[in-house]
């Protein structure tokens, strides 16, 4: 019975430590990540007052709306009131407005 060994290659200690501080000197994963977070934060700071801005704007935004609703209600119950009743209607297309005058 024969039988066969492999061999695996011998690895110099000297060379894998020297390629191991080739590649963190050329490419410092922790730089990278410190990086990547100030990078982020700084995102996120950005992004946080751009949101803050936003919803500044959108309050007033809905405070003119309700003004606004607010003067239209009121406008709309003078009207109504100043106003006889007004009956629209279309006749060929055209829009026919006619008075109802019923207190004469």
């Amino acid at each position: 019975v024969k039988m066969m060994c492999e061999v695996m290659p011998t690895i110099s200690e000297d060379t894998a430590m020297s390629q191991r501080g080739s590649q963190s000197s050329s490419s410092d994963p922790d730089s990278h990540f410190e990086q990547l977070m100030v990078n982020m934060l700084d995102e996120r700071d950005r992004l946080l007052d751009t949101l803050r801005e936003t919803q500044e704007s959108l309050a007033l935004a809905q405070q003119h709306l309700q003004d606004v609703m607010y003067d239209r209600d009121s406008l709309q119950r003078q009207l109504s009131s100043a106003l006889p009743q007004l009956h629209t209607g279309e006749c060929n297309g055209e829009r026919i407005i006619a008075y109802d005058d019923t207190s004469a």
